[in-house]
């Protein structure tokens, strides 16, 4: 019996259209025949309780893109108040263009941050 339910694997981030790593990660789990649904922050939205599950694993600070335009462009006093994981948690679900991306979340596998081609291909040998 084949398993038609919805891919396991899920990428978090912005609109291709937006995002060029996104294209890339994409582009890659594509060519490499692996199956994912794609959960875009800005359409799809996201929660505080999803955000926290994203900071208990890997940490405010990781998540925070601190190098984007979307960060570079808020108030210094904004950013000077950024100092822990609730007000970065409120920031990022805010705001999910500040978020680090792609995120990539599969059961039974650490969630994996960013897109690098050698830890996409270590990633998934397993899957």
């Amino acid at each position: 019996m084949t398993d038609h339910s919805e891919p396991k694997i899920i990428m978090y981030g912005l609109s291709p259209k937006v995002c060029d790593t996104i294209k890339k990660a994409r582009r890659w789990l594509e060519q490499n025949n692996v199956e994912y649904r794609f959960h875009d922050y800005r359409a799809d939205g996201i929660d505080a309780d999803l955000m926290q599950k994203f900071i208990a694993e890997l940490g405010w600070e990781a998540l925070l893109n601190t190098r984007g335009t979307t960060w570079r462009k808020l108030d210094e006093s904004v950013r000077a108040s950024i100092n822990n994981a609730d007000s970065a948690a409120a920031l990022m679900v805010e705001m999910p263009a500040i978020i680090k991306r792609p995120l990539l979340w599969a059961p039974g596998k650490p969630m994996l941050l960013g897109f690098n081609e050698n830890q996409y291909q270590t990633y998934f040998i397993e899957v």
